[in-house]
């Protein structure tokens, strides 16, 4: 038998290769999409894939391009670019409705992601999101003015993080796709159902962000919750119990 946790890879051309890992089940597939610099080892990714697998649901994990174990330069990357990874692994692996689920940047790709496939696609290949601290527009909020006129004029913006070993790094071809992919500023012709989970004690993805996803999304069917104690990451046992279980009320609304 292989290992059930080694990764598979995408090919493209011209384009670096993905690491994947794709259960098969009934649908909608669950499609989870990490924070910055983040990847599909962490532990809500694990946790998710994990429970989707041994209730028969499909799941879909990803690295993108320069991040985990997919090829490419990180710094080379914008957010359409992993955008773009996202759409290549669902025309890929996922059949038919996707339901998915984006952890702080991972949700701001979420929104644009989504957008992409009801616009090609129709409407119906999006069962529904469920965001994590989405973080849509953080190139806007997220920065003081100084630290936008040192990614400007120094091409990036190198910063000390408590979630990685490894330093943040924002570069001005980031900055500059994330400010032109802006959403909060408009209305989002998204209708399916949304779930919106943030930490009251979130540093870094203020909860009013998600009450303004909430305002901005067409849909009539978005809920708020706003986790009590709840940090950023929102990885506590009942965090990722949460998370679960309001995935699964979305996968399974019957």
């Amino acid at each position: 038998m292989t290992d059930p946790i080694a990764p598979d890879f995408l090919d493209r051309s011209g384009r670096p290769r993905l690491a994947y890992r794709h259960v098969a089940g009934r649908g909608p597939t669950i499609v989870f999409l990490p924070g910055y610099m983040s990847d599909m080892a962490g532990g809500k990714a694990t946790a998710l894939f994990d429970w989707a697998a041994t209730e028969g649901q499909a799941c879909l994990l990803l690295d993108s391009a320069g991040c985990g174990l997919s090829d490419g330069l990180f710094a080379e990357q914008t957010l359409l670019d992993w955008r773009g990874d996202v759409l290549d692994l669902i025309d890929a692996k996922a059949e038919g409705p996707v339901l998915i689920v984006g952890s702080s940047m991972g949700g701001w790709l979420m929104l644009l992601t989504a957008l992409a496939l009801v616009q090609r696609d129709g409407a119906a290949r999006v069962a529904g999101l469920v965001g994590i601290a989405a973080a849509p527009d953080f190139t806007d909020w997220g920065f003081s003015d100084a630290e936008k006129a040192i990614i400007l004029a120094e091409g990036a913006l190198v910063e000390e993080t408590p979630y990685s070993d490894q330093p943040y790094m924002t570069t001005r071809r980031f900055f500059q796709s994330g400010e032109a992919n802006r959403l909060l500023g408009a209305d989002i012709p998204l209708t399916c159902p949304v779930r919106l989970l943030h930490g009251q004690e979130d540093g870094d993805v203020p909860p009013d962000i998600s009450l303004r996803l909430s305002a901005a999304l067409a849909s009539e069917d978005v809920q708020v919750t706003l986790v009590k104690g709840g940090d950023h990451r929102l990885s506590r046992d009942g965090d990722i119990a949460l998370l679960i279980d309001t995935v699964a009320r979305l996968a399974t609304p019957n």
